[in-house]
């Protein structure tokens, strides 16, 4: 499988000459998937450090892919409601968009293949459900939320799976992400004509629940004064905008409670990397959210 991968990553640098082709990735949301699998690689205990390239590289290619098809598969509607991306402005085709996420996602899997058999298993199941999500599942409210956050509930799992043993008694830690990624998603599907105040609360009771699991495994562990300081900021980032999204669910509030929850995943992250790992990793998974931070000024997030 690998020795297909050089091409398709020859293919995939020669898109990224244009800049409507690096739109298409949205390059901060691309770095938070590097926090994800840092965290799971922290909560397997660090194992062989010879996988975690092989990991980083599936997570940039699995995420980059399904953001590219995200833009594909939402083409027409965006012609509509968001003409400025890059397919419906015509920086980008349709056809390159989709040879792209498909490269992009057979390149992740091609990847993680080459760190552990588990790690390949979960990256073929984060390719089918992001296929799952983009092509079918993000139009059915129902579904939408759910597709998502085991998305990224998978990718915290992909880190993990440097040590698949790890995986038996410390796959529940993927439900806080699960929560997390849940309460930002079912608050994101306002973005554009406005939400309910119903979907606003929803999504802070869930948002809650990933912020009480963190909190837990704060408290059970021997970081407890540098990981809640970063529980603390993550709380005081996240909790505000989506209680304003709440009061008033307008475009704008809503907007803005989605991109700082997309970004401030890195923190949840963290919390969990310096409970795992100390305080020095978790600085390192910080370090990814500064990049995406100083990515999200270039590029959009939503």
């Amino acid at each position: 499988m690998l020795s297909r991968t050089p091409g398709a990553i020859s293919l995939i640098l020669h898109g990224l000459r244009s800049r409507g082709y690096l739109d298409l990735l949205r390059p901060a949301n691309v770095v938070t998937a590097l926090a994800d699998v840092l965290a799971g690689y922290a909560v397997a205990g660090r194992p062989d450090p010879g996988s975690l390239p092989w990991l980083l590289g599936a997570t940039s290619c699995l995420y980059a892919g399904g953001v590219v098809l995200n833009d594909f598969f939402d083409r027409d509607i965006d012609r509509i409601e968001r003409p400025e991306r890059p397919i419906p402005s015509g920086r980008v085709t349709a056809n390159g968009a989709a040879v792209m996420g498909a490269l992009l996602l057979t390149a992740g899997v091609a990847l993680a293949s080459q760190a552990t058999r588990t790690a390949l298993l979960i990256a073929f199941a984060i390719a089918g459900f992001v296929l799952l999500y983009d092509a079918w599942g993000k139009r059915h409210p129902a579904i939408a939320p759910a597709n998502m956050a085991l998305c990224r509930a998978l990718n915290l799992l992909l880190g993990v799976a440097a040590a698949p043993p790890a995986l038996d008694d410390r796959w529940p830690i993927a439900l806080i992400p699960f929560a997390y990624i849940f309460g930002v998603t079912v608050l994101s599907r306002g973005e554009v004509h406005g939400g309910r105040r119903q979907a606003a609360t929803v999504a802070l009771i869930s948002l809650s629940a990933a912020l009480l699991g963190l909190a837990f495994l704060v408290f059970r562990s021997g970081q407890i004064f540098v990981s809640a300081l970063v529980l603390a900021f993550l709380a005081w980032r996240v909790v505000p905008p989506f209680l304003r999204a709440r009061t008033n669910p307008e475009p704008a509030r809503i907007r803005t409670a989605v991109v700082r929850g997309v970004l401030s995943l890195v923190l949840v992250n963290a919390v969990i990397g310096t409970v795992y790992a100390g305080p020095v990793f978790g600085a390192v998974i910080l370090a990814t959210g500064l990049v995406a931070g100083w990515l999200a000024r270039m590029f959009a997030v939503t």
